[in-house]
């Protein structure tokens, strides 16, 4: 069977595959951006929406009719105007009935159309549907040739190329949409404003961003809440078209009996789903990252009440709240970008200014495609009252001639000179119409509409008579969604508020004393209350298990884990163990090797700065903030020769100026403090020089005030050697027998 050559699909074409390949995307990427996603900058709407609202006011559901079903205005639009998916359809009809999405809804819903919660909508088989009030005004003129038609996709309908409405549905409502390499997210914003704006450019069309944002506060949200940006931030995006508004929710404080309160959230942020933003608070709590902070509750009806309850009654609010708007979405950041389709249909970034005054231009030529429209409507009507009037005064003729002529059109035209179209009109006038042919009827609606004619052949001809329409017809919607109303209140405050701070975690934890212990098995705990010697001695261990270290600290403080492979580890002191039970193996806390010992734990806060030293005799000073790292690997800050382990880690007070060390090998030195390194990590310098053995202690003290150690026994008293010149010397020395009395232990 021979090959149809004239078939474009058996044509093979020899061209690169590349060129070919970018020519096709680039089709689909302009259809994507001029047809599909960016909206019109003079009637704010994509084509889906546009196609939606122009189906439903072909079914006539408009808002003082029933309800019709949502099944039956999604397959209009699929079948006649949008060959698309139904359930893209549905959607955007959802979204444009859904009050806490839209600010000025388009669609009035009944049944289920989701929630602020996130919820879906029901079935379009449930649902029902008609237009809002806002809807008709913003498509009044469809049907006074206020624009231009075009064919549907299979030329049976036309559709309108746009909307002619005065309602500024743009800005008022705002738009999201994703192209092919552009996007665009327009905030709404409150009608009435924008009308006063619009008025104030129609006299001064030079006028800049600043005499505009002397009428247009900021953006205005369905779901309230507070722009917290400076006036400058605001004009910024304004005049660029791109930019962000910090949206945040809007709360206040209920006192309860006994001093005690709750922050209530009464508005939350825009595009921001209620259940997300609980599981949110919710899993701060339950992971722990939130201290001052103990429930939150949702006690939501059909105004939103979140409540959000403090650990104690002594948390600032401010603070609270503040943690939550830096961790949580009760604070968000709402990007714009004003990327439109401009009246030649092309792509582009507009400041606020230039988007309303491209809508204005636009209401312009509305208001003059429909004076003209209606004044042809006129002379239409003028037309045939002039025949009226003859057919009255000639009545009896008329007649005459219908009863006895076979043709009796060419008659009546040829004796009272009349034209076809006022013959026809004569000749289809039924019987009982002709008690309306009263000549002074027909003649007063003559002068009525002359009169008409007259004012708008003078409105069609004086720019200045439009510009004062124009105003005219701005104010009475102005009135319909004044800031008076309940649909045209400004919903969302404009109001500077400085960044959420960042807080320390000291600051979120209730400050109380405790007691920490370590065992010497490795289980940790913190007790309440600063527990003495007998208190202590008083904790029950596991058997075979004792104290190995304790100390008294505070909820808000660090605690500092120093090991003997020179790493040192961080714990927050209100996350450990209470003191029921015995406590849990800090290893599983730190990642610590069994093997690996623990040389001491204290508090960060004991001293600004530590002496850390090896058993090699190796040592140096280190800033404690150095060692500060909340990570379960620790940190490393002493790297001690092979063989050798960290033995000690002291706190320098700032007063103390010599270092006193002490060897295995009783051999005692002291040199001053000035010649020991601080490092932030290292071996760090050699304390003193040994022949056998290692370092056992050493410690900082004040020279002058001499040395002092414990005495043997149970006394409790201690000796203090003032005179130590005898092993003063310089650091790295092998020093000398200590003095008599000292402990045998070689410990200070």
């Amino acid at each position: 069977m021979p090959t149809d050559v004239t078939d474009p699909f058996n044509a093979i074409v020899d061209a690169p595959f590349d060129s070919a390949l970018s020519d096709r995307y680039l089709v689909y990427a302009l259809s994507t951006i001029t047809a599909r996603s960016l909206p019109d900058v003079r009637d704010g709407m994509k084509p889906v929406h546009r196609r939606l609202l122009w189906a439903m006011r072909q079914l006539r559901m408009d808002p003082s009719t029933p309800y019709k079903k949502s099944a039956r205005v999604v397959g209009e639009v699929i079948g006649k105007y949008h060959p698309h998916g139904d359930s893209s359809v549905y959607d955007a009809m959802v979204r444009l009935a859904q009050d806490f999405s839209v600010r000025y809804p388009l669609v009035e819903g009944q049944g289920n159309f989701g929630n602020i919660d996130g919820d879906g909508a029901a079935a379009f088989r449930y649902t029902e549907a008609r237009l809002t009030q806002v809807a008709m005004d913003l498509m009044a003129g469809l049907d006074e040739d206020a624009v231009n038609y075009k064919p549907t996709y299979n030329n049976e309908e036309q559709e309108p190329e746009l909307f002619p409405g005065a309602f500024p549905n743009l800005l008022a409502n705002g738009a999201a949409g994703i192209a092919v390499g552009m996007a665009t997210n327009i905030p709404p914003h409150n009608v009435a404003e924008l009308y006063d704006a619009a008025i104030m450019l129609i006299d001064q069309p030079e006028a800049d961003n600043a005499a505009m944002l002397q009428h247009i506060q900021g953006p205005d949200f369905p779901t309230g809440g507070l722009v917290v940006d400076s006036p400058a931030a605001i004009a910024e995006a304004y005049a660029t078209g791109r930019g962000g508004f910090r949206l945040r929710a809007r709360w206040s404080i209920e006192k309860e009996k006994g001093g005690g309160w709750n922050a209530i959230v009464t508005e939350i942020p825009y595009g921001v789903q209620k259940g997300k933003l609980i599981e949110q608070i919710a899993g701060l709590i339950n992971d722990k990252k939130l201290p001052i902070l103990a429930d939150v509750r949702d006690e939501s009806d059909s105004e939103i009440r979140v409540v959000i309850e403090p650990r104690s009654r002594s948390v600032e609010p401010d603070m609270l709240m503040e943690s939550l708007f830096k961790m949580t979405d009760l604070e968000v950041r709402f990007s714009m970008n004003l990327n439109l389709l401009d009246a030649d249909r092309t792509p582009r970034v507009m400041s606020l200014r230039e988007a309303l005054l491209a809508w204005i231009a636009h209401q312009f030529i509305v208001l003059q495609r429909r004076t003209a429209h209606r004044l042809d409507k006129i002379r239409d009507r003028i037309e045939l009252l002039d025949g009226y009037i003859i057919a009255y005064l000639n009545l009896d003729r008329v007649i005459e001639i219908i009863r006895t002529e076979d043709e009796p059109k060419p008659v009546m035209m040829a004796e009272f000179d009349l034209n076809d179209r006022q013959v026809e009109a004569i000749l289809n006038m039924r019987l009982r119409s002709l008690r309306r042919l009263e000549e002074m009827e027909l003649r007063k609606e003559r002068d009525g509409l002359e009169n008409e004619r007259s004012g708008l052949e003078a409105l069609l001809g004086s720019e200045a008579r439009q510009r004062t329409r124009l105003k005219k017809d701005f104010g009475k919607l102005r009135e319909r969604y004044g800031p008076e109303t309940k649909l045209g209140r400004r919903r969302t405050t404009v109001a500077e508020a400085a960044p959420a701070r960042d807080i320390p975690l000291e600051a979120m934890i209730e400050r109380e004393p405790i007691t920490v212990i370590l065992s010497q098995r490795g289980w940790i705990r913190a007790m309440k209350g600063h527990l003495d010697a007998a208190g202590v001695a008083a904790v029950k261990f596991k058997d075979g298990d004792a104290a190995a270290f304790d100390f008294t600290a505070q909820t808000t403080d660090k605690i500092m884990i120093a090991a003997e492979n020179g790493r040192f580890y961080t714990l927050a002191a209100d996350r450990l163990p209470g003191g029921r039970g015995f406590g849990e193996p800090v290893r599983l806390m730190i990642d610590l090797d069994g093997d690996v010992g623990i040389v001491h734990i204290f508090r960060a806060s004991i001293a600004e700065k530590l002496l850390v030293a090896a058993t090699d005799g190796r040592g140096f000073l280190v800033r404690t903030a150095d060692i500060v790292a909340e990570t379960r690997k620790g940190k490393t800050v002493v790297t001690p020769r092979l063989g050798a382990k960290l033995k000690l880690v002291r706190p320098v007070d700032p007063a103390h100026d010599y270092v006193a060390a002490i060897g295995d090998n009783r051999r005692l030195l002291v040199f001053p403090l000035s010649e020991l390194a601080e490092l932030a990590r290292g071996q760090g310098v050699q304390l003193m020089r040994f022949r056998d053995g290692g370092l056992s202690d050493a410690i900082t003290f004040v020279f002058a005030e001499g040395l002092s150690w414990p005495m043997g026994g149970e006394s409790g008293r201690t000796r203090t050697e003032t005179d130590l010149g005898p092993w003063r010397a310089a650091r790295g020395a092998a020093g000398r027998m200590p003095p008599n009395g000292f402990p045998r232990d070689n410990r200070f």
